[in-house]
């Protein structure tokens, strides 16, 4: 349960010396001065700009630094004094290009002119804004609205999505998907249905009154790395950290505080996890189903020996629905089968559930480890009906916890880019700008990526992201995106999707939410919301990298007017002289959340949207909480595991976020200047006669009539569950299917392929 071991797992603390070295080293890679650097200073606090890289809460009383290792990356990154200008297209055409691996195209610096395919001489090159624009809105016009797509990654502002959603749906469709469809929308899926509520029912505050926490497939060392301090602070007040990860992340082990003068001379840990569960890839419903049963059965002989009850049976009676048949399902599943599911013992399970029942104010925190399955939606709904049995959502130091990956990819939803028509306010809409919504529902990400290979998606317009490079099916995606007549990217550095590109294809470069936005000579500010559900106001503070960049609104805008029919309730162009006015035009959508945004935007710790859920307030069909049964315990119903077969699942680096690679190093799991490696258990070596460093080749173990496979992978001997790989994203991505995805939330289930692995000649 708690045993390291391997030649390759570092034993190394998240934080620590090794955080500064990795935040220097990538300053001086990026050419920023120290007078420029010094404005990491104002990340994610009140007066300054919100993080570019994730989601997690910003605090109303913040560290002195408040920003952790790969927040400073992303920072670096954006702020780099490296540039692109037009002249760097004329030395190289888009073919070469793409032989450049991905750190080396955003490596390249800050794009700075509107570019425009040139297929004559396969180069990109300058074109004016209005031009650009202009060329762009004749292009749409030609096309029925329901052929494009309007995609945005998670790093939009509240400012900016507002006006994208509303410049699609007068357009003409809803076909608004965007990266949430990627990775939390198996949440967005579940929890209404479970709590009545899409987000999670969690605030800082709550973490300091908790008396355990649950994680389930989160790296917060690579991903939410603030988030330590949260952890860090309740283990010193002896609350335990229970965590089921099929790896042994770092940050889960044991965290040096970079901030904390003493941790830092002495060299001293915080033990974070005080169990830590390595269950195998896609056995959360199974362990889930086992902490259920132990409690359960717990109730049963406290009943019979007299004692308390297990559950909180005032709270089950009073706030939920359906435990009667969760129970039946608990009952009918035998110990055997889960422990063979989750790939973990039972004795396990209860000792992780004897702390869970001795605890009275729980946390049950997850991240894609729950969403990126077949079952993802399943997975989060089980993780629900254990918190239900004692009561932990909707008090204080209690509730579930979804820590979503981008800057704002929850607050998008928030205002309108959804899919889904019923989650917009159509009606409100209408009303505010006169014109007749969409009612049809619009593409999510895998419905656009099927579109696209069957040639009915026309054109896609991308405000930021990397979704070439995202999606899954990568190697038979490719010649479907150069089939597009049209693409768009709205960008801050150069990526893959610049070079698999549609027919006519354009870039146009943007500022950065770290730059200062001048709109008339007058400095904007802009809005996000963390994964929490409260809403911050970010001020850019770095001169811009060229006068030639656009804002993203302004280039919303100038698409829209470009674009659109003239509508007298729709001033474009006063909403990008003052986004003081887009948010009063949010703020009339939707009252509810955004009254007095204006005013309240500067709120230290952000100002909170309703969550229905935190208050016991439960909008769903039955008005309660409710327990939902599993269909089963199998990880993915549809692709079973076969003779030699193994389950891969995709990770992270600490060297990368989302798509973005920042280095080729992986201090965390001792990978060094190469990201094409597979990740593998002593055991699943041996019995393929592979030794550690060997070359091979993982191939998809499907019979859809299309081969899968990734070259040129090394082997790392690593402690993984047996049956189990580990494999980087995006380099996997081409092993995965495009219809491999959640059942109800179609996200790709990424965590669970089965492939064969076959030795290099």
């Amino acid at each position: 349960m708690d045993k390291e071991g391997s030649s390759h797992e570092p034993r190394i603390p998240a934080g620590g010396w090794g955080s500064i070295k990795e935040v220097s080293t990538i300053l001086l890679e990026e050419k920023v001065p120290p007078q420029r650097a010094a404005i990491l200073l104002k990340q994610n606090k009140p007066d300054g700009y919100a993080c570019v890289s994730c989601a997690w809460a910003k605090p109303a009383h913040p560290h002195p630094a408040e920003f952790c290792e790969t927040g400073a990356k992303a920072t670096a990154w954006e702020i780099t004094s490296k540039r692109i200008g037009s002249g760097f297209f004329a030395k190289h055409t888009v073919t070469e290009l793409e032989g450049w691996h991905d750190h080396d195209l955003e490596d390249a610096g800050r794009l700075t002119v509107p570019l425009r395919y040139d297929a004559a001489s396969d180069k990109y090159v300058e074109i004016a804004w209005d031009q650009a624009f202009s060329e762009i809105g004749a292009h749409l016009r030609k096309l029925d609205p329901k052929s494009v797509v309007f995609y945005s990654s998670g790093r939009a502002s509240l400012e900016t999505s507002y006006m994208y959603q509303l410049f699609a749906r007068m357009y003409g469709n809803n076909n608004l998907p965007d990266s949430s469809n990627m990775c939390h929308e198996s949440t967005s899926v579940a929890l209404p249905k479970s709590i009545g509520v899409p987000i999670g029912t969690v605030v800082l505050d709550d973490f300091e009154k908790t008396d355990c926490i649950l994680f389930f497939g989160q790296n917060v060392g690579v991903n939410s790395p603030r988030m330590l301090h949260q952890l860090q602070e309740a283990r010193k007040r002896g609350v335990p950290i229970i965590t089921f990860n099929p790896l042994r992340e770092r940050g889960l082990v044991s965290f040096t505080n970079p901030q904390s003068p003493l941790e830092m001379l002495t060299g001293s840990e915080t033990r974070i996890s005080t169990q830590y569960h390595q269950l195998k890839a896609g056995g959360d419903t199974a362990a889930l189903m086992g902490l259920c049963k132990a409690v359960l059965e717990e109730e049963d002989a406290a009943r019979k020996r007299g004692d308390p009850p297990a559950l909180d049976t005032a709270f089950i009676e009073e706030h939920t629905h359906g435990l009667g048949a969760f129970k039946d399902k608990v009952q009918a599943t035998t110990w055997s089968d889960i422990e063979q599911e989750a790939g973990l013992d039972r004795a396990d399970i209860r000792d992780a559930a004897r702390v869970y029942m001795g605890a009275k104010a729980v946390i049950g925190v997850y991240g894609m480890g729950l969403t990126q399955h077949r079952n993802g939606v399943q997975n989060v709904q089980m993780l629900v009906n254990l918190l239900l049995l004692r009561g932990n959502i909707g008090k204080p130091g209690a509730g579930i916890c979804p820590v979503r990956g981008h800057s704002n990819v929850q607050g998008q939803r928030t205002v309108g880019i959804t899919e889904k028509p019923e989650l917009a306010p159509l009606d409100k809409l209408k009303e505010q700008y006169g014109f007749e919504p969409p009612r049809e529902k619009g593409l999510n990400t895998v419905e656009a990526c099927e579109g696209i290979q069957k040639g009915e998606v026309k054109a896609l317009v991308s405000l930021g992201g990397n979704l070439v490079r995202a999606v899954p099916d990568h190697g038979s995606m490719n010649a479907a995106w150069r089939a597009l007549p049209l693409s768009v990217q709205v960008s801050t550095k150069l990526n893959r999707s610049h070079l698999v590109h549609g027919k006519a294809a354009y870039i146009l470069p943007c500022l950065g939410r770290i730059e200062i936005d001048r709109q008339g000579g007058v400095e904007q500010a802009v809005s996000v919301e963390d994964s929490t559900g409260c809403m911050h106001g970010s001020k850019g503070m770095a001169e811009p990298a060229a006068a030639t960049l656009l804002s993203e609104p302004a280039i919303v805008a100038g698409l829209a007017k470009a674009t659109l029919e003239p509508n007298p309730k729709v001033d474009w162009d006063a909403w990008v002289a003052d986004y003081g006015k887009v948010r009063d035009a949010i703020a009339r959508t939707y009252p509810e959340i955004f009254h007095e945004f204006n005013q309240r935007m500067w709120t230290p710790g952000g100002f909170r949207k309703p969550v229905a859920a935190a208050k016991r307030e439960w909008k769903t069909p039955t008005g309660k909480a409710n327990f939902t049964v599993p269909d089963g315990l199998t990880v993915d119903p549809d692709l079973q595991d076969g003779s030699g077969t193994l389950r891969l699942f995709t990770v992270r680096s600490d060297g990368q976020f989302n798509t973005t690679i920042y280095s080729l190093d992986d201090r965390f799991r001792g990978v060094k200047g190469d990201r094409m490696v597979v990740f593998m258990s002593k055991a699943d070596m041996e019995a393929r006669g592979l030794r550690d460093g060997a070359k091979v080749s993982a191939v998809t173990a499907t019979d859809d009539g299309v081969e899968r496979r990734v070259d040129g992978l090394r082997v790392m001997e690593y402690p993984v569950p047996p049956g189990c790989i580990a494999g980087y994203y995006p380099e996997c991505n081409p092993l995965l299917p495009l219809w491999h995805y959640a059942k109800e939330s179609y996200v790709p289930a990424a965590k669970s392929i089965a492939v064969r692995i076959e030795a290099s000649a």
